[in-house]
């Protein structure tokens, strides 16, 4: 490959990861070609871009991209499929979802969600369980809201007792 061509991947491969919020790195080298279009194509349904990439052309990519991703680089070994997706968990439910098809791969090598370095298989869990930001959001909502559902019921329900004893009152008189 030419020197312009790896540095036009480069920039490709730097402008996408800047596009997404994180990104994981699997292991697919074990994956046969039926496998891989499977792997593809739930990637796809789940809105989340695979690409496979050169360790040295996304080493480079991260070097060019503003924080640290140094900690990843040690993974940069063998074959490297690059998923990109914005929200932090869903990779991880797919892969979660494809391991328990045939556990031998795609393996996890790292991650890099939500700020923080995940490194090793071992990690899927823990991403998988992170919450994206629209259930967050949905959760401090609900706890916004469920002071004022205690109020509007303890008024709901003081009414319907003060029109309950009126009621009485007004049956004894007759």
């Amino acid at each position: 490959m030419k020197k312009e061509d790896k540095a036009l991947v480069i920039e490709n491969i730097a402008k996408t990861i800047k596009e997404y919020a994180g990104f994981y790195l699997v292991e697919t080298a074990g994956l046969d070609a039926e496998k891989t279009s499977a792997l593809r194509r739930a990637c796809f349904g789940a809105d989340v871009k695979l690409m496979v990439v050169k360790n040295t052309l996304l080493h480079k990519a991260l070097e060019s991209l503003e924080g640290d991703y140094s900690e990843l680089y040690p993974v940069l070994k063998g074959s490297t499929s690059l998923i990109c997706t914005n929200v932090g968990n869903a990779p991880a439910k797919l892969l979660k979802d494809f391991i328990k098809k045939d556990d031998t791969l795609p393996a996890l090598k790292g991650a890099y969600v939500e700020e923080t370095v995940y490194i090793g298989a071992d990690q899927l869990d823990a991403l998988a369980a992170i919450k994206s930001k629209n259930e967050l959001i949905a959760d401090v909502v609900a706890l916004l809201q469920s002071p004022a559902k205690n109020v509007v019921s303890a008024l709901q329900s003081g009414a319907t007792k003060l029109h309950g004893v009126l009621e009485t009152l007004s049956q004894k008189e007759n």
